[in-house]
């Protein structure tokens, strides 16, 4: 499941195609017809995924910077790499953040209740 949100398909069936532009997804699956926001808020979580994969990049790549060139840290060429990290990884890993989600909370749903289809329309 995990796979496929990964790979921006879809949770349920591994049907691509979810996104129309790169900013824009479908509201249900083109193979499988599973409803994606299935209540108001729901894109929270997608919104918690894409900061924490921003964040942990820059996070690793910023520590990584700095081992490598303590004592004397040059700021203007660290912040030449850590900017575009800040400003473009979040639109770049933006529809990413949303298909994880979706694997993540039929994930945990299905734990919840094997026999339930949480995927209905509320």
């Amino acid at each position: 499941m995990m796979t496929r949100g990964l790979t921006r398909r879809c949770a349920r069936c591994g049907h691509g195609r979810l996104f129309h532009g790169y900013f824009h997804m479908v509201d249900e699956c083109p193979g499988c017809d599973l409803h994606f926001e299935r209540e108001p808020g729901y894109w929270a979580g997608a919104l918690a995924i894409n900061i924490m994969a921003t964040g942990g990049l820059f996070a690793v790549v910023f520590v990584a910077l700095l081992a490598v060139t303590i004592p004397k840290v040059p700021v203007a060429p660290l912040l030449a790499v850590l900017v575009p990290i800040a400003v473009l990884g979040p639109i770049v890993y933006y529809p990413f953040s949303k298909t994880v989600w979706v694997a993540v909370d039929r994930a945990f749903l299905q734990r919840l209740d094997p026999n339930q289809r949480p995927d209905e329309r509320l």
